[in-house]
């Protein structure tokens, strides 16, 4: 029997950091047996809520109540004790060791003489079962994808009893089938009565999966909603605090005339790396924005990354404005006005503890080699600049860009290199990770962007943004280019797909 009784209760939490109000009387309600989205801009407060939730940040008002006792988190620890157990984007397991020591971590079969690892990793693959995980508790955690990994964590966190579940952002890099399994199991939690928190700003997936929604908006409850009470329009709404039709004044690139009659920025010419990428052809005009569509997995990323020089071409010529060039390392590309803005922002691009300042002037200062300093004054303007370019929120420059919402450490990536004065720009999913609102912001910043005359490689697993802004789109599969569209108004994603999925594709 489905059980809805309260499992934790959040009310009137409020928490701040020196200049900002993060969170200001807001309250959450998580029933046994509910999966229970949070939804919200980036910014809106949802990263501080589960934090305060899962024992990361301390609350300066309100209370939280579990099973109906008040709880007072003074570390994770405190949360894992009373029953939460949160999964986190980033997950945080251990790669060298094997699937069943993670599960079992902290909680291993002992014996007369100290840890029984066989009986440990028996355990392990008892609990990997309930979850329907077909795998094997002896192999190495590394050795599997990030969705298996993801199931792993949620094993362990099943091992603990855990009373609330809390998932963040889980499905950001996992395909349709992965998104199946991971929903499968979910529900098959649901049905154990555990209480499920799910943040994501997939909006198809919230509405397929969840029971109940709670909005925040710049740091207040919005409201709670059964999941059938608003449809996508309204939650979009209701999360930006203005109308739709707001968004929708980015008209389609698509029907932009570029002029390709002259040198193109950048030429490929058969650049290839044996085992990512067969050799590809493409050329990017100025003023243009080139989508890169596939598949995950289909080469996007490691065509990007040959082309900035972060990884070493086996053959093939790459010519900036007609001259033949070679990229042995970014620097290069840097020094060719070429930059790049990684699909992994938290490794390859955020440094998250320094200020959103010194993230800004890191590129020009790159550039310019570490002898020649960029002047305070110098700084001062391109910091302001960009920062009121962009909307970058909290305008805080000496904020630390950990303490920014996703949206808007992805606006400090670009802050970065635009200070750079880039002829052309490779954006790697920008956009993935961040709500509507800063999705339609960053999108926005592209079209200025490529009407200013910058050339812009654009990659995004979305389709349909990639259909938005590109004018020309390369598709790629298998690690080697099968085709390319010129967009216009008869052109759609099913055209892409249809390419993509044709047999003998060439």
């Amino acid at each position: 029997m489905v059980d809805n009784s309260v499992v934790v209760e959040m009310r009137n939490i409020s928490i701040e950091f020196p200049g900002v109000k993060a969170l200001d009387g807001v309250d959450l309600t998580l029933r046994a047996g509910e999966i229970h989205s949070l939804l919200g801009e980036n910014g809106a407060g949802k990263s501080t809520l589960i934090k305060a939730l899962t024992g990361v940040y301390a609350i300066d008002g309100g209370t939280i109540n579990v099973a109906g006792a008040t709880r007072t988190f003074h570390g994770t620890a405190d949360a894992q004790d009373a029953g939460v157990a949160p999964v986190y984007q980033e997950i945080n397991l251990l790669p060298n060791l094997s699937v069943g020591e993670n599960v079992m971590l902290g909680h291993e079969v002992r014996g007369k003489f100290g840890i029984n690892w066989k009986a440990t990793h028996e355990k392990a693959r008892t609990y990997l079962k309930e979850l329907g995980l077909d795998v094997d508790p002896r192999s190495l955690l590394a050795s599997h994808s990030i969705a298996v990994q993801q199931l792993v964590a949620i094993s362990r966190a099943v091992v603990i009893d855990c009373r609330l579940l809390v998932l963040d952002e889980p499905t950001s890099s996992l395909d349709r089938s992965e998104v199946d399994q991971l929903f499968a199991v979910m529900r098959r939690l649901r049905g154990r009565n555990v209480a499920i928190l799910f943040v994501s700003h997939f909006l198809d997936q919230v509405y397929e999966i969840s029971d109940t929604m709670t909005i925040l908006r710049n740091g207040k409850l919005e409201g709670e909603y059964p999941i059938n009470a608003l449809n996508k329009k309204q939650l979009i709404e209701k999360m930006l605090g203005r109308e739709l039709a707001e968004l929708d004044s980015i008209s389609r690139a698509a029907t932009r005339k570029i002029d390709r009659t002259g040198e193109p920025i950048l030429k490929v010419l058969a650049l290839g790396r044996k085992g990512a990428i067969e050799p590809v052809d493409l050329d990017v005009f100025d003023g243009e924005v080139l989508g890169l569509a596939g598949l995950l997995g289909s080469g996007r990323t490691e065509l990007a990354r040959i082309i900035y020089g972060a990884d070493h071409a086996d053959h093939g010529a790459i010519q900036v404005r007609g001259e033949h060039v070679r990229f042995a390392k970014p620097r290069q590309a840097i020094d060719h006005r070429i930059a790049f803005s990684s699909e992994d922002r938290r490794a390859e691009g955020a440094i998250a503890d320094l200020t959103v300042a010194e993230n800004i002037v890191l590129g020009v200062q790159a550039k310019r080699g570490w002898i020649r300093r960029v002047g305070s004054a110098q700084q001062d303007q391109l910091i302001a600049q960009y920062m009121e370019s962009l909307g970058i929120r909290p305008n805080n420059p000496n904020a630390l860009l950990s303490t920014l919402s996703g949206g808007n450490q992805q606006k400090v990536l670009l802050a970065r290199w635009l200070a750079t004065a880039p002829q052309l720009l490779i954006l790697d999913e920008p956009t993935r990770g961040i709500d509507v609102g800063a999705k339609a912001e960053i999108q926005r910043l592209v079209v200025d962007l490529a009407e200013s005359g910058i050339g812009v490689i654009f990659i995004s697993s979305e389709l349909d943004e990639v259909m938005r802004l590109a004018q020309r789109i390369v598709v790629l599969r298998d690690h080697r280019k099968i085709g390319e569209l010129k967009n216009s108004a008869k052109t759609g994603v099913d055209d892409i797909v249809a390419m993509i999925a044709k047999e003998g594709a060439a």
